[in-house]
């Protein structure tokens, strides 16, 4: 009904940056909370940013200065621009949206996820 699309990710040196974008499709209604989060290999998933409909945002403390997300509305879709990247950063990122559906049903949506390796 609802699929989430990331891309973005890839391979950076440390101090680079990367923005990943995550496009919602299906029978949407609307979208209320959209977010980013992670996990890294042998570790739990981590919530990293997210922001509201309205662009309210939180961040992760150890994301905070260095990570922006923001979305656009009007194309279902929610960015996050990474700067001054660490070898600490590398994860499969996930996003994940609370959608209700035109018919009215509200699911928790997450994306395939997208690889970001920090390495020089």
């Amino acid at each position: 009904q609802v699929q989430l699309v990331e891309s973005g990710g890839g391979l950076v040196q440390p101090g680079g940056s990367l923005r990943l974008s995550c496009a919602a499709s299906g029978s949407i209604f609307s979208i209320n909370a959209m977010g980013w989060y992670r996990q890294a290999p042998g570790k739990q998933r981590e919530l990293v940013a997210a922001i509201t409909s309205i662009g309210s945002a939180n961040y992760a403390d150890s994301v905070k200065g260095r990570f922006t997300i923001s979305r656009d509305n009007a194309k279902n879709t929610v960015y996050l621009q990474m700067n001054s990247l660490k070898p600490e950063d590398t994860a499969v990122y996930y996003c994940n949206a609370d959608v209700w559906t035109m018919a009215r049903r509200y699911l928790e949506v997450w994306g395939q996820g997208t690889l970001v390796t920090v390495s020089s």
